[in-house]
């Protein structure tokens, strides 16, 4: 909203190099990222408007979302000797996972994991034949080295399907802004056609995501006056 009513101002003021582009999917497979990256949009420079409290972000961190999924053999849970658990198989793997340490990247942090989902079996009285578990890293260091750790933990235990990788980002920033490092990821690796990534938006990622997202008006009226000056001030760089 902010983006949409700074434009409209600077157009109004005679400021027409640019424009705006609205993306689907990034909370998944960021595929309208991916479909905008095959255009040739001739732009410099990209503001991505993520949630930073209208500051300007100096580096943000990778992803990676894995899917693993463990088989065993269904049987009556009264006659265990018959059949095997593909559940416990995950846990154990889970806790193997969790213990991973990861390098800490002296800008970025810590590498963190969220085990975001986790389904197995068809009923309380049947030893489950499948299991499978949605693991989401945040990543301080290249996903690569993370997906390798969690390859040799696995040790062929569950198979592995990656959902979404994509490495750290170090982001343009100009004077006289405030700045912050942020611990999240965004679509930014999938839009290298559109120039130099900077990355602002109004609210707090901490709102995100929790039953009653929202964001400051405050925040929201301030940010219109920043991407004016962002917009004014790439237009000299």
């Amino acid at each position: 909203a902010a983006m949409i009513v700074a434009a409209g101002e600077l157009r109004n003021e005679g400021l027409k190099d640019f424009g705006l582009l609205f993306l689907v999917g990034e909370e998944t497979d960021s595929i309208g990222a991916k479909k905008a990256n095959l255009l040739d949009p001739g732009s410099r420079f990209i503001i991505v408007g993520e949630p930073t409290g209208n500051k300007l972000a100096t580096a943000h961190k990778g992803v990676l979302t894995l899917t693993l999924t463990t088989k065993g053999k269904a049987a009556h849970s009264a006659y265990p000797e018959r059949g095997e658990s593909a559940t416990l198989k995950l846990l154990d793997v889970l806790s193997d996972i969790r213990s991973l340490d990861f390098s800490r990247d002296p800008v970025l942090g810590p590498t963190v994991m969220n085990l975001g989902q986790i389904n197995g079996g068809t009923a309380s009285n049947v030893i489950p034949g499948r299991a499978e578990a949605v693991l989401s890293f945040r990543t301080g260091v290249s996903p690569d080295l993370v997906l390798s750790g969690v390859r040799s933990a696995t040790a062929g235990r569950a198979d592995i399907a990656v959902r979404t990788k994509s490495q750290p980002q170090v982001l343009f920033t100009l004077p006289g802004f405030p700045t912050e490092l942020m611990p999240f990821g965004t679509d930014i690796p999938y839009l290298t056609a559109f120039g130099r990534p900077l990355l602002l938006g109004p609210g707090s990622v901490l709102d995100a995501h929790i039953e009653n997202e929202r964001v400051e008006k405050k925040q929201l009226e301030d940010a219109v006056a920043i991407y004016k000056e962002l917009v004014r001030r790439l237009m000299e760089e």
